[in-house]
C-alpha cells in the first residue's frame, strides 16, 4: 500500500513511517519542518524520504497513486493555540480538512486522522464512542469540527476513520517535554523535584506512542466496512490515570525525587474513557505508565540528558512556534517566508 503521512519529522511521526516501512508500505512523508531541529537521540532503523510543504499547500498531484492517508500534522497543544489564536482554526481544522478533501479528490480511499480524546473535554464517569464531547480547547474543538468534515465526505470510495487518541508519552527522536508523563520524567532527572500546582485529581487517558502507531496500523489493516465513518478511542482501558498517579509513578521511577501536590487546579479538563471498541477490533497496547517512565529514564541516562536539552525549544511546540515567529522566519498565519 502506498500511505501519504503528514506530520513526519513529529515526536509520533517520526516512529511511525518506519514501521509502515518495516510492515511493507511504500510511505510518501510529508512536513513543513517546524521541528525539525527536535532531534533528541538517534534511534530509528529507517527513514522516510520527505517532502517539505506545508499540508495547507498539498496538491491532487502529491496523492498520485497513494491508497491511503495518515493525517498527523497539526499545532500541537493548548498553549500554542493560545499564542495563535485563530491560525489553530486555520490549520488544525481547515487545513486538515483540506487535506482530506484534497486526497478524496485525488481517488485516495483510506483516511486516517489523529483525532483526541480531548473532545471529551469535561465528563462525568467513562465516555466511550457515543458519549456526548464536552471540548474545553481550541485544540479540541478543532480535532472535533475536522471530525464532523470527514462524516460528510464519507461515501462508497473514501473511507475516513477518526482515531481520538489518549495522551502520548514514550521517547521518541524528536521528542516532546511538554506532554505530561515526559514533561515530569524530565523534570525529575533535571531538577530532583516536581512540585504538582495542582491536586492532581483530573483523569486522564495515556498511551504510548508506539501504541498509538500501532492503532493506525490496525486502521490501514482493517477491512473498510468495519471502520467506514466512525471515531475509535486510541488506547487501553488500563492506562486511565488520575494526574497525581501519573506523578507518583515518575516518582518512583526516579528515586530521590522530591514530590509534592497544591489546591485543585483551574485546569477543569478531566475524563476516562473506554476502550473497547478499538480492543474488540484487536488492538492490544504494550506499555503502562511504569514501563515508559523506565524507557524514558534509559534514554535520558544512556543520552545524560540536561536542564538546557530538557527545557530547550527543540522539544518544546510553544517555544519552537514563538522562536519562528520572534524571528520572522514565519508570517502571522505560519507559513515559511520564502525571501531569504
Amino acid at each position: 500500500m502506498k500511505i501519504l503521512v503528514t506530520g513526519t519529522d513529529g515526536y509520533i511521526g517520526c516512529l511511525l513511517a518506519p514501521m509502515l516501512i518495516d510492515a511493507g508500505h511504500e510511505v510518501v512523508a510529508v512536513d513543513t519542518g517546524f521541528y525539525k531541529n527536535g532531534w533528541l537521540y538517534n534511534g530509528l532503523r529507517s527513514e522516510a524520504l520527505t517532502l517539505a510543504k506545508d499540508m495547507r499547500n498539498l496538491t491532487e498531484a502529491d496523492f498520485e497513486g497513494v491508497d491511503a492517508v495518515v493525517a498527523l500534522a497539526e499545532l500541537s497543544n493548548d498553549p500554542v493555540g493560545d499564542l495563535v489564536g485563530p491560525i489553530t482554526y486555520d490549520i488544525n481544522h481547515l487545513g486538515s480538512s483540506h487535506v482530506a478533501r484534497t486526497a478524496k479528490a485525488a481517488g485516495v480511499e483510506r483516511f486516517v486522522y489523529m483525532s483526541s480524546c480531548s473532545v471529551y473535554g469535561v465528563a462525568d464517569g467513562t465516555v466511550d464512542e457515543t458519549s456526548p464531547v464536552n471540548p474545553q480547547t481550541a485544540y479540541g474543538k478543532c480535532k472535533y469540527l475536522t471530525e464532523q468534515d470527514l462524516w460528510e465526505m464519507a461515501d462508497d470510495n473514501f473511507h475516513p476513520v477518526a482515531l481520538r487518541n489518549a495522551t502520548a508519552f514514550g521517547a521518541s527522536p524528536r521528542q516532546r517535554f511538554d506532554i505530561v508523563l515526559n514533561n515530569l520524567s524530565g523534570l525529575a532527572y533535571t531538577t530532583g523535584v516536581i512540585a504538582m500546582t495542582s491536586d492532581g485529581t483530573p483523569w486522564r487517558p495515556m498511551a504510548h506512542a508506539l501504541d498509538l502507531c500501532k492503532g493506525i496500523l490496525l486502521m490501514l489493516d482493517s477491512p473498510v466496512e468495519k471502520i467506514h465513518g466512525q471515531a475509535f478511542n486510541s488506547g487501553s482501558i488500563d492506562n486511565n490515570y488520575t494526574v497525581r498517579e501519573i506523578a507518583e509513578t515518575v516518582a518512583n521511577e526516579f528515586t530521590g525525587c522530591q514530590l509534592s501536590f497544591g489546591e485543585p487546579g483551574a485546569d477543569n479538563r478531566s475524563y476516562k474513557v473506554n476502550f473497547d471498541k478499538i480492543s474488540d477490533l484487536g488492538l492490544v497496547c504494550d506499555w503502562d505508565l511504569a514501563k515508559g517512565a523506565k524507557q524514558l529514564h534509559e534514554v535520558f541516562d544512556a543520552i545524560q540528558l540536561d536542564e538546557a536539552t530538557f527545557t530547550g525549544r527543540g522539544h518544546t511546540r510553544l517555544k519552537q512556534i514563538e522562536w519562528l515567529l520572534k524571528t520572522g522566519q514565519v508570517d502571522e498565519k505560519l507559513f515559511w517566508k520564502r525571501e531569504w
